[in-house]
């Protein structure tokens, strides 16, 4: 397949973040290498979206701590980004109405309507300028396939360009972006056509979640898998298979979601957030396994997680 014939992914991750672990980016990375490795996808991007405070989730601690920490646990990465639009709602979002969001604000960027896995778009989405001078962003991951992984970047860098003309910045938030959705773009460069997808990048926790009677509305899931559909990255020994057959839901969009083989176990495979914050407040040194330097320095600046109650 050529790199335009290939489908063109956003990875999207919701979730508590609390605190963002080197497990969570570890996921992103392992995701993306097995995307590319089918042969049928292009991960042009990631984003990391903490959920609300409203949540409720005991011990969860503000919003500005976790977007910071987040911010810093993907300041090396030339992919990921940290978006801030649902800690900024009135209140919670469900995980259906931020999917929903980023295609709306994709499609506005993009000029166009981004495809789902069930009605493939037959319109320009995002793409490679026709004559484009050489790319400016730098690749600097490992991953083989290096043309693939700087075309990638360059797309990612086109949306966040063509994001920077209407976005507005909030104090001290100086490297998130909130989009005006009255804001009018103007006349885009024509691009070749390419297919343009938000997956929704989750663990096997949040695929088990599914099963769990009146957890989540039939409707939402109907639409999470359904018209996005779902990357899900295990943990070592969790059959994947046996989730999907307890839930009718699974079962019918079976083919939307894709689950990430890996042959070796990794030690970020089992690294969590809650693990994190034992090892916290216990003064385990395991925690420089679990949380990038930049996150254990805001931690400890912040004094963030010193108890059980978060």
């Amino acid at each position: 397949m050529t790199e335009t014939s290939k489908t063109h992914v956003i990875l999207l991750s919701c979730g508590s973040f609390n605190p963002v672990t080197k497990g969570h980016i570890h996921m992103f990375e392992k995701a993306r290498e097995f995307l590319h490795k089918t042969g049928r996808f292009i991960v042009i991007g990631g984003i990391i979206s903490p959920v609300h405070d409203s949540y409720g989730k005991p011990g969860l601690v503000s919003s500005r701590h976790r977007l910071t920490m987040c911010q810093l646990a993907v300041q090396s990465s030339d992919w990921i980004r940290v978006d801030p639009w649902e800690c900024y709602q009135d209140t919670w979002q469900t995980t259906c109405s931020v999917l929903e969001h980023h295609r709306d604000l994709m499609k506005r960027v993009t000029g166009c309507i981004l495809s789902n896995v069930n009605t493939p778009s037959t319109t320009p989405v995002i793409g490679q300028p026709q004559n484009q001078t050489p790319p400016i962003y730098q690749n600097h991951s490992t991953i083989n396939n290096k043309h693939t992984n700087i075309t990638a970047i360059k797309l990612w860098g086109k949306i966040g360009e063509s994001l920077g003309k209407i976005c507005c910045v909030r104090p001290q938030m100086e490297r998130f972006t909130f989009v005006d959705e009255n804001a009018n773009l103007g006349t885009a460069m024509r691009y070749e056509e390419i297919e343009l997808r938000i997956l929704l990048l989750c663990g096997s926790d949040l695929l088990e979640s599914f099963c769990i009677p009146g957890l989540w509305k039939d409707s939402d899931m109907e639409v999470i898998v359904g018209d996005f559909g779902i990357v899900v990255v295990p943990r070592d020994g969790v059959d994947t298979e046996r989730i999907m057959n307890h839930s009718s839901i699974l079962r019918k969009y079976k083919d939307n979601i894709v689950t990430v083989k890996d042959a070796t176990n990794h030690p970020m495979s089992i690294v969590s957030s809650t693990k994190s914050r034992l090892a916290l407040q216990h003064g385990d040194g395991h925690v420089v396994d679990y949380l990038s330097q930049p996150v254990i320095d805001y931690i400890l600046q912040s004094q963030l997680y010193i108890n059980a109650s978060g």
